[in-house]
């Protein structure tokens, strides 16, 4: 076995992990009790829901890692095809704390509402929760708001939105099932109301209990409230998917027909590919190989690269991904000059007149700095990348592969430039910059401020110094901790990048993929 592959072996067994805690929810007792009661936990309740034997692109699952509270912030978020339509499902997990929403919670909710009206997706939200963790609620109250704000104009864009209730629903919480556009729930289980049978007595007096206050059979034949009564889980969940059903949903983009080859080379190849040290090189091409559409009757050529003798540290091509054709930008040398980047700005304009979507795949410590390059217009060709990239309307997707420190990974379209969708692979690195780099720098600058009060430097406390910021900037760089705060929507394994970009190109067909001409202006 080889040393890449062994790394990245180790690195995905560390991945397997961190997801068992967020699949495990509360913990072994807490599911049991939550089993006991006849109820599903979330995973079953979406496996259920999506159609038999299709995928579930799961989103964020690692949202909250190193924080406080639970790995996956006690809500599950993803992409499934219920009935034919991809839908962005949301299911609370009342094994953490209830289904309590927290910080976190909030984060990942809100970037799954930004996928869902990028991309066009009707929305369907499996509720069980006790409403926000009060101990937080001070970083909670003031933004939760937007959750109600997206429901509605969700349903204002005529992306239905459709709420199956199986347990709690409470204070907050309760507007949630209020402002969907279609309401499910369950007999005896579900409990909808603002302020539950304590709180009423505190605040009136009056005397309530559960069922009368807020009941499911209450909301179905009094309030309202509900649309449909579901004898049990699993009923709510065939209502579910019969509403989807009756949608007469139709995508925007026609759907891409055409038979397509299998990667020309084996996409298990790419665990040997990255090195365990950033700061080797590796070919892109290798990377593309083992993701695109290989050759075909309908496909002759597998990766026709645009510019390859220019730019040469920047790969850019035309090529296709389960049929359907994507512009390439992928890293190959690490450093972006000049050449690269009026290279990039050009293929991008190029997408836009076509209206093909771009992927881009990072590997990249940033534009070049020097005397050289300063004076040789590094800054505004950089400037026009990133004008480029910025005001490009194609879809974008990407997948930080290694390195993507600095302006680099603005102008590989990172997090900061709202990408349709953004994955990472378990050997990805990103910071503004690198960690040795980054102390050097501070360390220098720690010598001359001595040097400009004639103090002699601390030469121990300036190596404890560089090996205390080293070994934060190492960490705050590392996968685990961006994905944790939802920087990215997953760390996936480099062997699954094709099926969850397949997924991704099948998902933005639900709006028109038009590119645009009108760019800011260009700093020649």
């Amino acid at each position: 076995m080889g040393a890449n592959r062994e790394a990245m072996l180790a690195k995905l067994a560390e991945l397997d992990a961190e997801h068992a805690k967020a699949v495990a929810g509360g913990g072994e007792r807490y599911v049991e009790r939550h089993h006991a009661r006849g109820k599903l936990m979330p995973r079953e309740r979406i496996e259920l829901l999506v159609d038999e034997g299709s995928a579930f692109l799961e989103l964020s699952p690692l949202a909250g890692w190193g924080s406080d509270f639970a790995v996956g912030a006690s809500v599950v978020t993803g992409i499934g095809v219920v009935e034919g339509v991809e839908c962005l499902i949301t299911a609370n997990d009342p094994s953490v704390k209830g289904g309590a929403s927290n910080p976190w919670t909030l984060k990942k909710i809100f970037r799954a509402n930004q996928v869902a009206e990028e991309n066009g997706l009707p929305t369907i939200s499996l509720v069980e929760s006790g409403g926000a963790d009060l101990p937080t609620q001070k970083e909670i109250f003031i933004p939760g708001g937007r959750l109600f704000r997206d429901l509605t104009r969700a349903s204002a864009r005529k992306e239905p939105t459709i709420a199956l209730v199986f347990g709690n629903s409470t204070a907050g919480g309760a507007y949630v099932p209020g402002m969907s556009d279609y309401t499910v729930m369950v007999r005896e289980q579900a409990k909808v109301f603002l302020g539950g049978p304590p709180l009423v007595k505190m605040a009136t007096g009056e005397e309530s209990h559960d069922e009368s206050l807020g009941g499911a059979e209450m909301h179905a034949r009094t309030s309202g409230l509900a649309d449909y009564l579901a004898e049990d889980e699993r009923d709510a969940i065939r209502i579910g998917r019969r509403i989807v059903a009756r949608l007469n949903w139709r995508k925007a983009a026609a759907p891409v027909e055409q038979p397509y080859a299998e990667p020309d080379a084996d996409p298990d190849g790419l665990l040997d590919l990255v090195p365990s040290d950033l700061k080797e090189p590796f070919d892109p091409r290798e990377v593309v190989a083992r993701v695109v559409d290989g050759v075909s009757a309908t496909n002759t050529v597998a990766f026709d690269e645009f510019k390859p003798l220019y730019g040469t540290s920047l790969v850019t091509g035309w090529a296709r991904i389960h049929g359907r054709p994507v512009g390439i930008l992928a890293n190959a040398q690490g450093v972006l000059f000049s050449e690269e980047a009026q290279k990039a700005t050009q293929f991008v304009q190029l997408a836009n007149q076509t209206d093909t979507p771009l992927l881009f795949l990072h590997n990249t410590t940033g534009y070049m700095v020097g005397q050289e390059y300063e004076q040789g217009g590094i800054i505004k060709h950089g400037a026009m990348m990133i004008n480029a990239i910025s005001n490009s309307t194609v879809p974008h997707l990407s997948v930080v592969m290694g390195a993507s420190y600095g302006a680099g990974n603005y102008g590989m379209n990172g997090r900061a430039f709202d990408p349709r969708f953004l994955f990472t692979w378990p050997s990805a690195k990103s910071a503004v910059m690198g960690p040795a780099q980054l102390a050097g720098v501070m360390s220098i600058v720690a010598r001359a401020a001595a040097a400009a009060k004639g103090r002699d430097y601390d030469e121990a406390g300036d190596a404890a110094m560089r090996e205390f910021v080293e070994a934060s900037i190492e960490e705050q760089s590392l996968p685990f901790f961006l994905s944790g705060m939802v920087y990215d929507d997953g760390v996936i394994d480099p062997r699954d990048t094709r099926t969850v970009l397949g997924i991704c190109l099948s998902v933005i067909e639900n709006k028109p993929i038009v590119g645009t001409d009108r760019f800011g202006v260009f700093r020649m």
